[in-house]
């Protein structure tokens, strides 16, 4: 065997070696490397992901089920806008996804879409409860069969 053909080897050899310890997807780290396959995937996020959306969807069915009717008893509102509002609220929760899917896809990777979005959504049932509790954040109470309704800050 020539050395040339000793070479071309060696560094095929390196080469699947190389590949080997690489994803080959494609895929990279936050700096731009290579990602290797003994750092990335498993199980490390799923526990996080689960129990977050286990949270979630609990959040989202409570939420869903009595909110005409803090709508309509607490804050004074029509039946009409009221379940206008709880549509319009039930839609944004089934269309953001795809919305997070594109950022997850092309910018922050799923781990920290995911983290970003359960921020958002924490800060605003946060918001709710407040409104739900502060009685500074509560409408005036309704004086017989004037209710007055709520201004909309």
């Amino acid at each position: 065997m020539e050395s040339n053909d000793v070479e071309r080897l060696q560094d095929g050899l390196l080469q699947n070696e190389c590949s080997e310890m690489y994803t080959g997807d494609g895929s990279v780290d936050i700096n731009g490397n290579p990602v290797l396959k003994q750092t990335t995937g498993n199980w490390k996020a799923c526990p996080f992901i689960l129990g977050n959306e286990c949270c979630e969807r609990l959040a989202y069915y409570g939420i869903s089920s009595n909110l005409v009717t803090y709508l309509t008893k607490k804050l004074h509102q029509e039946n009409v806008s009221a379940a206008r509002n709880v549509t319009t609220w039930q839609g944004t929760c089934y269309l953001t996804p795809l919305v997070g899917a594109v950022i997850a896809d092309s910018y922050w990777g799923r781990y920290w879409t995911i983290a970003a979005f359960s921020t958002i959504y924490f800060i605003g049932m946060c918001t709710l409860t407040l409104s739900a509790s502060l009685p500074a954040l509560k409408p005036i109470e309704c004086v017989g069969s004037l209710c007055p309704s709520a201004t909309p800050a």
